[in-house]
This record gives structure tokens, sequence and C-alpha cells, in this order.
């Protein structure tokens, strides 16, 4: 049986895909759905926002999830509870902390985020995050696989390690902040290489190169990349001048232009 088959919820990403929202309202005006937004502090882009649908007495979306899945972005979900009880769990996933004053939305709706975010390394810290949910499936990858050409469906099952509920705004630990870190660098990367038609390979190994030279602003990053392809082959020097990311990205751009050996 496919996974679309089995899962009971389908937490369709309509701000990633719009029009997935329309064929929703056009072809199943009559499937049972929840605005995960709603009584949130999103509450007014509720309409716009994540939708949490019925799927187990609509056999035809379900197939059209399973055989069209880009088509319908977004996670399946297998649980025993209420509909009440796991919307109460995925919205308290939305709002989320990092850091001391860092506070965020968390898109773990987002197929490509959930990629990287539902990490099974660590089993405590997944049951936590998954709650009552206990199977999790979605198509897509990385933004590396993406680039590859590599993607499928992926799944998540829930260890359930006796763990504390999420609290309210929970906490992201640095490992998932890490990995989100991560999404957003390889989706940067997935851009210039649309961008440019250049090798994902290769402009992540530039970004890579960029960020160990300590070039982390976003627009300073974007033009060691640009200076990076337009010379691939200098040499880089050991010691950059200038006090700002700025200033030591100009310095070099100058060396280059004057021997770019």
């Amino acid at each position: 049986m496919s996974l679309a088959r089995t899962a009971q919820w389908l937490l369709l990403d309509i701000p990633a895909a719009p029009e997935a929202g329309s064929r929703l309202q056009h072809g199943f005006a009559g499937a049972v759905r929840h605005a995960l937004f709603a009584d949130t502090e999103l509450h007014g882009l509720r309409e716009q926002g994540p939708q949490v649908i019925e799927l187990a007495s609509h056999a035809r979306l379900a197939d059209c999830v399973h055989d069209q899945p880009e088509d319908w972005p977004g996670l399946l979900l297998q649980t025993s509870v209420s509909a009440a009880a796991l919307l109460e769990h995925l919205r308290r996933m939305l709002t989320v902390t990092f850091g001391l004053h860092h506070k965020g939305l968390l898109s773990y709706y987002n197929p490509w985020t959930a990629s990287y975010f539902f990490d099974a390394r660590d089993a405590s810290e997944l049951s936590r995050w998954l709650g009552p949910i206990d199977r999790l499936y979605w198509y897509g990858g990385t933004w590396a696989d993406r680039a590859m050409g590599s993607l499928g469906w992926q799944q998540m099952v829930n260890p359930r390690r006796a763990v504390s509920d999420l609290a309210i705004e929970d906490n992201l630990s640095q490992h998932q902040q890490d990995k989100l870190q991560v999404c957003l660098l390889e989706r940067h990367a997935w851009s210039w290489c649309r961008a440019t038609g250049h090798d994902y390979g290769v402009i992540w190994c530039c970004l890579e190169e960029g960020l160990e030279q300590g070039f982390t602003e976003h627009a300073v990053l974007d033009g060691w990349l640009r200076l990076r392809l337009q010379y691939p082959s200098a040499t880089l020097q050991l010691v950059l001048s200038g006090g700002t990311q700025q200033e030591r990205l100009d310095s070099l751009r100058q060396h280059w232009r004057n021997d770019p050996t």
C-alpha cells in the first residue's frame, strides 16, 4: 500500500505552492481541512497558510498525492490521536526560540525544510518534536538532492522515547540550528546553480571556500561567489587586508585583477 494511502492527514504547504490550494478548493472542496495558522499569532494569514487535510475519507485525493507528489507538497501524517490533539501539537511546533533573544516561525511543513529538520540522530529530540505523530512521510530531499535530481519519498518513524511534551515556543538545539543553517546555505547554492548554469558541486565548493574566508554576510558572500566564478583558478592570499568583510573582499578583487594567477 502506498504511503499516501496509509496516512490519515496531509499537511499541505500552500505558502510554497499556492496553486495546490487552488487545486484543493476546486477539486476537493468537500475535504475536511483545518487552517494550521488558525488561533495562533498568524491567525490573520490562516487562509493563505498551510492546511491540515483529512485523507481517510478522500481516497481520490490520497491517490493524487501519491501519483503527483510534487503537485501536493507537504507532510503526510499517521497518528492515533484526535484532530484537536494533532492540531495542538502542530501549532505548538510553529513558533520556536533560538539563542538568547531570538524567536521565529519554523516552516517544518515544507518538504525541503523537513529533510533537514527531522533527523533521527537524536531519538529523544525526535520523539519530542513528533509527539503524537507515529509516522511522517514527505516527497523530496535536500536542496543538494534537488540539484542532482535525486528526490524520493522520505520517512521518519517516532522512536517513542519517554520525553517531556514540546513546550510553547520551545528552544531549538544547536544541532537543529546547524541543520537549518545548512538548509539555507544549500538552498542558496541551488539558486545560484539555476541562475548561472554552473554545476551545483562547483557552486557549493565556492560557497564553502567563501565561508572559510569569513564571508558570512549575505551581500558579501554573493560578491565572493561572483568573484570566484570570474577567477576560478586564482590563488587565495593567506591574509586579506581590510577591517570589514567587504573591505577584505574588495582587496582580494583588486589583487586578482592585478595578478589573477
